[in-house]
């Protein structure tokens, strides 16, 4: 669990807190390293510094995942976060599991630009010093341009990105097949979870809820 508003942050490092496809480290080095992404649907740029993470850890974040908005290289329901999301909307009791990757705010801004279809430093910035101290920060009205505190490690922030509507703002759209693979295995690595675990906590978001069974997703793991 993470805790705390990360006081004194002198805009160095910082915990990027992965709750979609980027749970799998081979997914998140597509936009690190730069390539093609899974399925050779979009070649990515890479970060400017594409050094690995510093630290990589398990991490339990407050409110919810649900799926939504229709992806074109995942063909189906992306992954958003909603830290104000009622209880009711959670995935599974132990709240929103998420990965942390340790990097530098150059390379979780080229993260977030990539997420956004756009090369590394272009587009607009968000203000992370405001989302440290407010808990929130928006760069844009973009799906991926609400940065979002959820607490610090070890002295620094953790943030990450989502869209600036809610859970009950928007319909929610299934995950394709091959977007929930990748969350699968995700949460297997990095929480130690058994496929049978992870495949409920998925079919229990929101979005996914009544369209894919835990039998379904946790089928997922032996095939493609």
């Amino acid at each position: 669990m993470v805790t705390g508003a990360a006081a004194g942050w002198d805009g160095g490092r910082l915990w990027y807190a992965a709750y979609g496809s980027n749970l799998h480290v081979e997914r998140f080095d597509s936009y690190r390293l730069g390539g093609e992404h899974p399925g050779g649907a979009r070649a990515y740029p890479g970060f400017r510094d594409a050094s690995p993470p510093a630290g990589s850890l398990p991490l339990t974040l407050t409110g919810a995942v649900y799926f939504a908005t229709e992806s074109p290289i995942w063909h189906g329901g992306r992954a958003f976060y909603d830290p104000e999301a009622p209880p009711a909307a959670a995935c599974g009791e132990e709240g929103v599991a998420a990965r942390g990757y340790l990097l530098t705010r150059e390379q979780f801004l080229d993260l977030l630009a990539q997420e956004m279809y756009r090369l590394p430093g272009e587009g607009p910035e968000p203000d992370l010093a405001e989302a440290v101290a407010t808990g929130r920060t928006r760069a844009g009205e973009g799906r991926y341009e609400t940065v979002v505190r959820g607490g610090e490690v070890d002295g620094l922030p953790v943030l990450t990105f989502t869209a600036p509507w809610g859970v009950n703002d928007v319909p929610g759209n299934p995950p394709s097949a091959a977007y929930l693979r990748h969350l699968l295995a995700g949460l297997v690595a990095a929480h130690g979870w058994s496929t049978a675990r992870a495949a409920a906590y998925l079919a229990a978001c929101p979005g996914a809820a009544g369209h894919w069974e835990t039998g379904e997703i946790a089928a997922l793991a032996g095939s493609g």
